[in-house]
C-alpha cells in the first residue's frame, strides 16, 4: 500500500466535493486530482523517474500541492526547501540531494489528465526533508510512504479528524508540521482546507471569521499573536493544536481564558513525525506534551527521550554514519531531554545539544558561528539562544574581535535565513572554555541576566 491508496479516499471517492480554498478560488478534489496528473505527466515528459529527486523552492500555493501529489504518483522524491533560505543553505541541499531539477515556479503542464501509474509500496521514499545537525550541516531525513501514512492515521484517530472538519492551514509546506500533519490529514480525511501563503497576524482574524474553521495547527509564536485577536475567531473551532516548539504555560492559560479553548500540545520532529500528544478527550496539561501515540514506543535513557515507531524515518540521505549515530539498539535518539509524571504525562526539559527553536524553526548555533568566523576581524564567536516573548528563543552572538555590528549583520543576512540572524552582537574579551577547549555557553548566557 502507498499514499495514493490513502489519498484516493478524497481524490476519487470525494471528487465532486470542494476540497481546497486558495487565493479566493475553490477546487474540488477531482480538480486537484486532474491538476496533479497534468503536472505528473509533465515531469515524466521531462525525464523524471521513480527515485529521482525534485527540489522545490516555493511558497504555499495550490501549485505546490500539485507538485507534491505529482511526485507521489511518480515515485519521485519530493525535496522542499525553506523559502527563507539563502544561497549558502540552498547550495548545500542541492549538492547533497542531487536533484534532477530545482523548481522555483509552477511547471507548464500538458492537457493530459490521465493518472500515470508507477509501482510503489510503503517503503518507497516519498520525501527528503533537511533538518540541521549539531555540526550545522543539514541532513536529509528520508521519509517513506509508510512513515507519512502511519503518522496521519494516528492523528485522524487521536484528534478525531473527519471530512466534516474545516482546516485552516497557515504553516509553510516545506516544514514537516504542515506537510506531514496538515496536508496529509486533509487528503486522508477528505475535509475542506483553506491554505494561506503564510500566517499574517494582521489578517488572521479575518481568515478565521470568513472561513470559520473547526481545526487549526499552529506554533507557539502564532498563538502569542492570536491573543490579540477578537474572541469570535474561535466561535466555530473544535481543536487548536500547537507544536514545533514548547508552548509557554502562560500562553496556554491566557488562550484558554480568552477563547474558551484548551490548546492541545503535542511533540514530534522531522525524523519521527508525531510521537506524543495530549489527549483529545481528557486533561490537556500545560507544560506537557502528553502520552505516546498508538504504535509509538518511547523510553528515557540518561534523561534523553528515545523513540521506536513505524513513523520513524528511514535514515539520513547518503549519510550512513549520521544514521548509525542517531540510533541505539533500534531506538532513535531525539536529543531532547524529558521527564514523565507518575500518571504518564511527558514533559520536555530542553535539548542535549545547543539547538535554538525560534518561532517553530530550528537554529543550530554552529552554522551561524561558521559565518561569523569567516568575517575579517572576528577571532572567536559563540551563539546562544535567549528567551523571547514572541518567538520563544532568538539567537545572540558573542564576538571576540574588532568588526562592526552592521558588517556582521549584513554578512549573516546575505548567507542565512532571516530567523537565524543574531538579534544582538555582544563583545567579550574571551569565550569561556573548559580545559579541553570546549565552549561553556551556559556561562555566556548568564551574562545576559
Amino acid at each position: 500500500m502507498n499514499l495514493l491508496h490513502a489519498f484516493d479516499h478524497s481524490l476519487i471517492g470525494r471528487r465532486d466535493a470542494i476540497g481546497l480554498e486558495w487565493a479566493g478560488k475553490q477546487f474540488t478534489f477531482g480538480e486537484i486530482e486532474a491538476r496533479s496528473n497534468r503536472v505528473a505527466n509533465a515531469l515524466r515528459a521531462r525525464g523524471f523517474q521513480k527515485g529521482d529527486r525534485l527540489c522545490v523552492y516555493l511558497a504555499n500555493s495550490v501549485e505546490l500541492i500539485d507538485i507534491f501529489l505529482a511526485c507521489v504518483k511518480l515515485g519521485v522524491i519530493f525535496v522542499p526547501i525553506n523559502i527563507l533560505y539563502r544561497d549558502r543553505e540552498i547550495d548545500h541541499i542541492t549538492r547533497d540531494a542531487e536533484p534532477r531539477e530545482v523548481i522555483t515556479s509552477a511547471p507548464e503542464a500538458p492537457d493530459d489528465t490521465d493518472r500515470p501509474y508507477e509501482s510503489l509500496d510503503g517503503d518507497t521514499p516519498a520525501a527528503i526533508i533537511y533538518t540541521s545537525g549539531t555540526t550545522g550541516a543539514s541532513k536529509g531525513a528520508i521519509l517513506t510512504h509508510n512513515n507519512f501514512m502511519h503518522n496521519s492515521r494516528n492523528l485522524l484517530s487521536a484528534w478525531q479528524i473527519t471530512d466534516a472538519d474545516r482546516l485552516l492551514l497557515a504553516l509553510p509546506l516545506f516544514h514537516v508540521h504542515a506537510l506531514g500533519n496538515g496536508l496529509h490529514c486533509w487528503l486522508m480525511s477528505g475535509c475542506r482546507m483553506r491554505l494561506l501563503e503564510r500566517f499574517d497576524h494582521r489578517t488572521a482574524a479575518d481568515a478565521f471569521l470568513d472561513f470559520r474553521p473547526t481545526l487549526f495547527f499552529g506554533v507557539p509564536t502564532i498563538y502569542v499573536r492570536l491573543l490579540d485577536a477578537p474572541p469570535e475567531i474561535a466561535s466555530s473551532m473544535r481543536l487548536f493544536v500547537s507544536g514545533s516548539a514548547p508552548l509557554p504555560a502562560h500562553v496556554f492559560e491566557q488562550f484558554r481564558e480568552r477563547f474558551g479553548h484548551t490548546i492541545l500540545e503535542r511533540y514530534g520532529m522531522t525524523e519521527t513525525f508525531m510521537t506524543l500528544s495530549n489527549p483529545y478527550a481528557g486533561e490537556r496539561r500545560a507544560g506537557t506534551v502528553g502520552f505516546p501515540l498508538p504504535g509509538v514506543s518511547v523510553r528515557i535513557v540518561d534523561g534523553e527521550l528515545q523513540v521506536k515507531s513505524p513513523a520513524v524515518f528511514a535514515g539520513y540521505w547518503r549519510n550512513p554514519d549520521a544514521t548509525a549515530a542517531a540510533f541505539e539498539d533500534g531506538w532513535f535518539k531525539t536529543g531532547d531531554l524529558a521527564s514523565v509524571s507518575e500518571d504518564g504525562y511527558y514533559t520536555l526539559l530542553g535539548r542535549k545539544s545547543d539547538l535554538i527553536i525560534s518561532g517553530g524553526f530550528n537554529i543550530y548555533p554552529r552554522e551561524i558561528e561558521e559565518v561569523l568566523l569567516e568575517q575579517s576581524g572576528v577571532r572567536e564567536a559563540a551563539v546562544v539562544g535567549v528567551e523571547d516573548k514572541v518567538r520563544g528563543e532568538v539567537p545572540v552572538a558573542y564576538i571576540v574581535g574588532e568588526v562592526s555590528d552592521d558588517d556582521l549583520e549584513r554578512a549573516c543576512r546575505a548567507q542565512l535565513a532571516s530567523f537565524k540572524v543574531p538579534r544582538k552582537f555582544i563583545r567579550v574579551d574571551a569565550i569561556p572554555r573548559t580545559a579541553l577547549g570546549k565552549v561553556q555557553k551556559h556561562l555566556l548566557a548568564h551574562r545576559l541576566e
